[in-house]
């Protein structure tokens, strides 16, 4: 009876999704950028609600909005991982490799926008001014890093390192 390794084939499959940015699909790179903008979004918008809120001045408001989305995001990531089994220092490593660079994009583009809107920053959580700006700010920020998304994939790095725990 001859013996087959499967693990051996499942290897190679896996690498398919490691080859060039040109073997990425713009599909896959903006599935990883949704995912990212999910975590992002969530901490972008509490952060933002909350400094806004309490009053704080616009630099706390955005490092309180990014120190969120960067706690998020990797919360997100990490809530997959974890359930693959992976131990927690592990699972943390894998989504820093993962999320890093897209969120640290994702988060240039969003409070570039937030702060360059005049009154944007200054408007009241009732103001839609505030809102459409955060919006704008997201769309624009899921526009700037499918491609980077995609070229990262495309490399094996990003979202395609946690692949291999899904």
């Amino acid at each position: 009876m001859e013996h087959v390794d499967h693990g051996h084939a499942h290897g190679h499959a896996h690498e398919h999704h490691h080859g060039a940015p040109e073997g990425t699909s713009w599909r896959t790179a903006a599935q990883a950028t949704l995912h990212c903008l999910t975590g992002c979004a969530v901490g972008e918008v509490l952060g933002m609600v909350v400094g806004t809120a309490a009053g704080l001045h616009n630099a706390a408001t955005v490092l309180v909005s990014v120190a969120l989305a960067f706690v998020f995001g990797y919360a997100l990531t990490m809530r997959g991982i974890l359930r693959a089994g992976l131990p927690l220092r592990r699972a943390l490593k894998v989504a820093l490799a993962a999320d890093t660079l897209s969120i640290a994009v994702m988060e240039l583009i969003d409070n570039t926008v937030m702060v360059g809107v005049p009154g944007a920053m200054d408007a009241g959580l009732a103001d839609a001014l505030f809102w459409v700006s955060l919006v704008l700010s997201l769309a624009l920020a899921f526009l700037l890093t499918t491609p980077v998304n995609r070229w990262m994939i495309g490399r094996g790095k990003g979202h395609a390192v946690v692949h291999a725990y899904h």
